[in-house]
């Protein structure tokens, strides 16, 4: 029998490791399960080897192990049920052994495998999330920095979305019209490119593997959808993007700016290609973000210099992409050509409003642009002071040292 003054300690202790397990990982309900088998292997260990000078770091030392044990399994259970469903798919359709034509297989399932995950019962950007974390691997870290909102609110959507596919017993059933989640495909593989293109974090301003893997997914959600322009809008949108990459930072991985790039050293099969889907895509309407954004960049890859750069186009299409998809990241960028084509004082004036924005109190770009501005306009201890304010917002170390040598320059 169970020493009373072991239960004594139970009864004390339970509710404190339940509550730093909930503050810590937020999932009550499992938290819950984790805290009944620590108390379970308690009983069993206490016993006999007596109570620990710590019992409570004891108990939750045992609960956060048994809590990430349960996830992990959670996590390769719905991977091993993902490969399934897909491989199912895959011969209800085609009727073939699985282990003929192997490698074509693999290849068409990985885009499978990103649909299958955009589960209907999900909401857009829940889907979106949960493909991040689940598939691509993200931490909810990187996923934040995507949504401009703090890394515990991914957390508790990423939970909430799990927990709607466990009540659908993680079954994803194969999408009635072709047409139903693409949306969310094309929003995963855009935020996905991005994410790898200006990592938000660490000490590279990109990941290769990332880009050329979101590169890869969109041709195969293009061919699979020859005729959505925005499909082409996409991957043109990172075909033009990515031409810019080796010129982006310095041998030493230092960051460059659009400004001041080699323009000789971007990729110009990429450039044709790229500029080549999006005039097919474009006069066959209606246009959308992705080809809008993609017609920027085209415009960017066209000219030969940044002075060149044709400006009043680059503004009138952020203009048209304000009407399509308004967000403040649209709005930053649109005050970057407004710069360019009626001076700093018209692009800070459109700047202002962002400043009380929630939802881009934490990000650093947003006073870095408007450091640019300030200085232009010569107010140089306001931009200094706004180049400080970003790097100190700022996590890539590539981008925070451009911002410190800018903070350096304007001191002098």
């Amino acid at each position: 029998m169970t020493p009373p003054a072991s239960e004594d300690v139970w009864q004390r202790e339970a509710r404190h490791v339940l509550a730093a397990l909930v503050r810590r990982y937020g999932d009550r309900a499992a938290c819950e399960d984790a805290v009944q088998e620590a108390l379970i292997e308690a009983a069993r260990q206490w016993p006999a080897r007596g109570i620990p000078e710590q019992p409570r770091g004891w108990l939750l030392r045992v609960a956060s192990r048994r809590l990430i044990d349960s996830r992990r399994q959670d996590a390769a259970r719905l991977q091993r049920e993902q490969r399934s469903a897909v491989a199912d798919r895959v011969d209800e359709q085609q009727g073939t052994d699985t282990d003929t034509n192997a490698s074509v297989e693999q290849h068409d399932a990985s885009l499978d495998l990103l649909t299958l995950c955009c589960h209907p019962a999900l909401s857009p950007e829940s889907q979106v999330m949960l493909t991040l974390r689940a598939v691509i691997g993200l931490t909810t870290k990187q996923i934040a920095a995507v949504y401009l909102v703090p890394p515990a609110t991914v957390g508790q959507r990423i939970s909430r979305a799990k927990a709607t596919i466990d009540a659908h017993q993680r079954q994803f059933p194969a999408p009635e019209t072709p047409g139903e989640r693409l949306p969310a495909l094309l929003q995963v593989l855009y935020l996905t490119y991005t994410v790898g293109h200006n990592l938000p974090l660490g000490p590279e301003l990109l990941d290769a593997t990332v880009t050329t893997e979101a590169i890869r997914l969109a041709r195969l959600l293009h061919a699979a959808f020859p005729d959505e322009p925005e499909t082409a809008g996409v991957l043109a949108l990172m075909l033009l993007t990515e031409a810019r990459r080796v010129a982006r930072t310095t041998p030493t991985g230092d960051l460059v700016r659009l400004a001041e790039q080699d323009r000789s050293r971007w990729d110009q099969e990429a450039i044709t290609e790229g500029i080549g889907l999006i005039e097919r895509a474009l006069p066959r309407g209606p246009v959308g973000a992705y080809q809008l954004q993609a017609a920027i960049a085209a415009v960017h890859a066209e000219a030969p210099a940044w002075e060149q750069t044709d400006w009043p186009q680059i503004a009138e299409l952020y203009a048209m992409l304000a009407r399509v998809a308004p967000s403040p990241t649209v709005t930053l960028n649109y005050a970057v050509a407004i710069g360019e084509t009626a001076g700093p004082q018209a692009a800070l004036h459109l700047l202002a409003p962002l400043l009380d924005d929630p939802r881009l109190r934490r990000n650093h770009r947003l006073q870095a642009v408007r450091a640019a501005l300030l200085e232009s306009a010569g107010q140089i201890a306001a931009a200094r002071d706004a180049y400080q304010a970003a790097s100190t917002l700022c996590a890539s170390i590539p981008e925070q040292r451009f911002l410190n040598r800018q903070i350096t320059r304007l001191r002098h």
